[in-house]
């Protein structure tokens, strides 16, 4: 699971993408604790709904959360398909057409993003989708910085586990380096892939003096250490065959290796796989 602090800081960037393609003034939102209830902290464009608590079936964030897809209030005053508990914060605000988006990760409601007009207006299927896709984006983002976490979890034995100088499982580790290198590449954020890419270093040790490796050249080699084929590398990879063949071909000349196995194993000695 990922901290608040950072699902925090994806939901104000997701926010601020939000405004611009869906072309709403105001955007706000926060996470959802225990798949029930939301507390608003990312605001922009408006500031009296901040701390606002929104538990599941309440308002129009609570229908979101509970009926777990996206809400659309042409009208949020004379609207009939909500509860009203919240009427006088968004007043306050001068809200008027608002929709909510709930952002959903392993089948749990983890944030709900609203974007809201201070006129009576009606969101075209444009405004909708653009939102709808900012909070998918967010989804994978969210699932993705958990997926870290869970691994950097299982590679961090109990102390009874692996005394202290005793290595962790090395097949465990090489299984967990791969995948963390998958996600790397899939990962958008730069500041994410850094984090990601200095766990993967710490997982193999220092490189030793010789040939380097693009990471392109290393995430094909991993594979090809993990037993794949070129197109399951390809395909995990989102590369085409030949593209991988070439990085292959790259990676085994660096390595003065003529077979797959001696370049896996050169990588090893080199510390650049684990």
């Amino acid at each position: 699971m990922t901290s608040a602090a950072e699902t925090a800081a994806e939901v104000r960037r997701a926010l601020a993408r939000l405004r611009g393609a869906a072309g709403v003034p105001l955007a706000f939102g926060g996470e959802v604790a225990d798949g029930k209830r939301l507390r608003m902290t990312e605001l922009l464009g408006n500031t009296s709904l901040l701390g606002l608590v929104v538990a599941e079936g309440k308002g129009l964030g609570g229908r979101a959360i509970g009926v777990r897809k996206p809400v659309v209030l042409p009208d949020y005053y004379t609207s009939d398909a909500i509860s009203h508990h919240f009427d006088r914060a968004v007043q306050a605000e001068g809200v008027r057409s608002v929709m909510a988006v709930p952002v959903i990760v392993q089948r749990t409601v983890r944030a709900v993003l609203y974007g809201a007009v201070r006129e009576h207006v009606r969101f075209g299927d444009r405004s909708v989708t653009a939102m709808v896709e900012v909070a998918r984006d967010l989804e994978q983002e969210l699932a993705v910085r958990a997926e870290v976490r869970r691994r950097l979890d299982l590679l961090a034995p109990e102390p009874e586990a692996a005394p202290p100088g005793k290595p962790a499982d090395l097949q465990a580790i090489r299984e967990s380096h791969a995948e963390l290198r998958r996600i790397a590449a899939a990962v958008e954020d730069p500041q994410l892939r850094a984090r990601i890419d200095a766990v993967c270093q710490s997982l193999t040790g220092d490189p030793v003096r010789g040939p380097s490796l693009s990471p392109r050249e290393l995430d094909v080699l991993e594979g090809a250490a993990a037993g794949q084929t070129n197109a399951d590398i390809a395909e995990a990879l989102g590369l085409g065959p030949e593209t991988v063949k070439s990085y292959l071909r790259n990676a085994m000349r660096k390595l003065d290796a003529k077979t797959r196995l001696q370049a896996v194993n050169a990588a090893r000695r080199a510390n650049l796989l684990p």
